[in-house]
């Protein structure tokens, strides 16, 4: 499985960007996907995820502000993101897992089999 993000740049506090992660190759038609990021000097967190079923959690941090979501092909999906703050400046990751079978548990914690190679979101104040 491939994960292709594309949307970051460049913005001021207060505006929106959203990022787009475009997943190819061969597997299982269920999944726990999600948005992560590292800022310099930081550790990686998880900002959202989304189960095939539809649960989705958010970091405390982005609730409110930032929303996960696909469309109906469920071959790209999205983070929008609302509001920006300089905090939120980071290179943001998307990552999956698919399978298939039993559903699985999905949240913050999950571990990803598959990650994209990231974007830069830089926000100014």
């Amino acid at each position: 499985v491939d994960l292709v993000e594309s949307g970051g740049g460049s913005v001021q506090a207060g505006r929106s960007l959203k990022l787009s992660c475009e997943v190819s190759g061969s597997r299982g038609n269920n999944y726990c996907v999600g948005w992560f990021r590292q800022a310099p000097g930081k550790e990686r967190e998880a900002v959202a995820t989304l189960e095939s079923e539809g649960t989705i959690s958010y970091a405390d941090s982005v609730k409110g502000r930032f929303t996960i979501f696909q469309t109906n092909f469920k071959n790209t999906f999205y983070l929008q993101m609302n509001d920006l703050r300089p905090e939120d400046t980071a290179t943001y990751y998307c990552a999956g897992t698919y399978w298939i079978g039993w559903a699985r548990n999905c949240d913050l914690n999950s571990d990803m089999e598959s990650w994209g190679r990231g974007t830069q979101v830089t926000v100014a104040s």
